[in-house]
């Protein structure tokens, strides 16, 4: 019997990998659909008007939670996730047809937030997120993206720690903008809720969730570290970030915990190079069955994964660390390996074969 640790550990790749293979599959209908969100997915200047949106919904989320209007944003990432759903079946189903799971998942996330409605809500979200950006953003805007996301994750994380304030409110809203990862069979996210509010002010409750956090504004960006729930000291403490941040309080370790969290946002972002390789890369298709997938598109998911796993074990002993530098350096790496061992010039990989 594995560590309950190890176990969580291979439950996140698990998601991550339902992400990725999840984008990936749909690329192909996406794009015959016509789901692609731009004229030209090649033009780099996409990439900064997707930032400045992450830039703006951060804004918008701390004002909210700030002024108290937390229900608010509660009800538009559910909105969303609904959203990105019907994406997801409409691959499906007819499009009027996905509709109706797509509400469902709606409902479930207001009505029982449990963390498997949770998980399951953030890789449909994940996924149609993923594949919905992998059509839209060509090479060049992908690797854009995935670099200014992993250098903005640090600065969030190691310099202005301004996403501990977002992560503190996101984390009471029990939303898909983070995955949960339960260490424990009898681990229950509604039932720890109801031991903190019927417990003392200040003391946290035993098995208190330690996390990896992250976001982007739809999507956390991501990060990692597990708080010590059971120090009251700690009681005013942030126990994650989304969107990148990791907890500034001291190392502690995961084996009191019954669950911790990561940002889909570290799911979401890395897939998009993913999807965006398969897509626009052109590097001969593998014969692997149901996904399109190519050689640079394997090693970028390879290079994520090998990310994640260095992520996951500065997460278990206790060391805050940013997570989407990690996690889009191995894309971004594996990514590029892939490319020039397939034979694809690296000017052309890194999508500049246009502009010459």
């Amino acid at each position: 019997m594995f560590p309950r640790e190890y176990r969580g550990v291979a439950f996140v790749v698990g998601l991550f990998l339902v992400v990725q293979l999840g984008a990936l599959a749909l690329v192909p209908e996406f794009a015959e659909s016509g789901y692609q969100a731009v004229e030209n997915p090649d033009n780099p200047t996409n990439t900064f008007v997707y930032i400045g949106a992450i830039i703006a919904m951060t804004g918008l989320m701390l004002a909210a939670f700030r002024y108290d209007l937390d229900q608010g944003i509660r009800l538009l990432i559910v909105g969303v996730s609904a959203w990105l759903s019907w994406y997801v079946f409409s691959a499906l189903v007819s499009p009027l047809a996905a509709a109706v799971p797509a509400v469902a998942v709606g409902v479930a996330l207001l009505a029982y937030p449990e963390w498997y409605v949770i998980d399951t809500a953030g890789v449909l979200m994940g996924a149609g997120a993923a594949g919905l950006f992998g059509i839209s953003f060509g090479l060049l805007p992908a690797l854009l993206l995935l670099a200014f996301l992993a250098v903005y994750d640090a600065i969030s994380v190691y310099g202005t720690e301004h996403m501990l304030s977002l992560a503190e409110g996101v984390m009471d809203l029990n939303i898909p903008v983070v995955l949960v990862i339960p260490l424990s069979l009898s681990y229950s996210l509604l039932g720890e809720e109801s031991e903190t509010e019927s417990g003392d002010e200040g003391d946290a409750p035993e098995g208190d969730a330690g996390d990896v956090d992250s976001d982007d504004s739809d999507d956390p960006d991501d990060s990692d570290d597990p708080d010590d729930s059971d120090d009251p000291d700690d009681s005013d403490d942030p126990d994650d970030s989304t969107e990148a941040g990791a907890d500034v309080s001291e190392p502690t370790d995961i084996e009191d915990r019954d669950a911790f969290f990561i940002g889909l946002g570290d799911a979401v972002i890395p897939a998009v190079l993913v999807a965006s390789a398969a897509r626009f890369s052109t590097a001969e298709a593998l014969a692997v069955p149901l996904i399109g997938i190519n050689l640079p598109a394997l090693l970028a998911m390879v290079g994520s994964l090998a990310g994640l796993l260095v992520l996951m074990s500065w997460v278990i002993k206790g060391r805050p660390h940013a997570g989407l530098p990690l996690l889009n350096g191995g894309a971004i790496g594996g990514y590029l390996i892939g490319s020039v061992v397939d034979g694809v010039p690296l000017i052309e990989a890194v999508g500049l074969a246009g502009f010459f």
